[in-house]
């Protein structure tokens, strides 16, 4: 009677996601697959013989590759240091970072243009101390997007690994220094290993949000465009949906792809859920 009655409370949640997620997902990759009211895989086939279509496919991969690493390299000292302070302390140096998330995107992205423009505060800056004769070109590049979306994403890196700092024992590196190993082997060998599951979750958060993201990528690349920028110019401005959902097909699958091969890596780098 209780099983019957837990799954009567899950029955509109999953009735809600499968009517307006699962549903319209099905339908938009099920279109991919007809051309002419027949079974093809022409759209596919077209999308990856054509090289403008699969540089936008490339710079999207590098550009949330990049996000993600940068984020992780950034993210990991801050979120150390975090997780080692008093409760007040924490919880105001967390809600500075998370400040980001709850910045509209399009003033974000209107301010950094601001700072990258080559008439903007960083080449102002750089020419005023002689470091550069002419303006640097970053607005509407890639690097543009990349620094976008850190300053977006940043935040989830630092919450996840501030999560699983947290719950390490500190003891464990007092154990792994009685034992002989410096400062640093104990970190790398202790703290590191018992971090992967928040590296995982805030990498997998980053790299798809990253993936999908359009109003950074759209604001801060101009004419440089991802996949994001190129499923919305095939949906609203040229009209032609069966390239669309064609485009929204390979972002469900990258996305599947990756949480895939972050879950294997994260069983493979700490089986146990502990440093070996």
């Amino acid at each position: 009677m209780k099983k019957r009655y837990a799954y009567g409370l899950l029955l509109p949640g999953f009735l809600f996601i499968t009517v307006f997620m699962i549903v319209p997902i099905a339908l938009t990759i099920g279109t991919t697959f007809f051309k002419d009211r027949s079974f093809s895989f022409e759209g596919y086939l077209y999308f990856f013989s054509d090289p403008f279509f699969l540089e936008i496919l490339w710079t999207t991969l590098q550009v949330a590759f990049v996000t993600t690493l940068v984020c992780n390299v950034i993210g990991f000292p801050v979120a150390y240091y975090i997780s080692k302070l008093g409760a007040r302390k924490k919880a105001v140096l967390l809600a500075l970072a998370i400040f980001p998330l709850l910045t509209s995107a399009v003033v974000r992205s209107f301010s950094w243009m601001i700072i990258l423009g080559r008439n903007g505060l960083l080449n102002d800056f750089l020419q005023g101390i002689g470091l550069i004769a002419e303006p640097l070109n970053i607005l509407y590049t890639p690097t543009a997007m990349m620094i976008g979306l850190i300053h977006l994403f940043l935040p989830l890196i630092i919450i996840s690994l501030v999560g699983v700092m947290e719950n390490i024992p500190g003891d464990l590196l007092e154990a792994a220094e009685s034992l002989g190993a410096s400062k640093i082997k104990s970190f790398w060998k202790v703290i590191v290993p018992l971090c992967v599951p928040g590296i995982i979750i805030g990498s997998i958060l980053v790299f798809v949000g990253s993936l999908t993201a359009y109003t950074t990528p759209a604001l801060l690349g101009g004419k440089q465009q991802v996949i994001s920028t190129f499923l919305y110019q095939n949906a609203m401005t040229l009209n032609d949906w069966y390239m669309a959902s064609i485009v929204a097909t390979i972002m469900i699958v990258i996305t599947f792809i990756v949480i895939g091969v972050m879950n294997k890596l994260a069983a493979k780098l700490n089986p146990k859920g502990y440093a070996s």
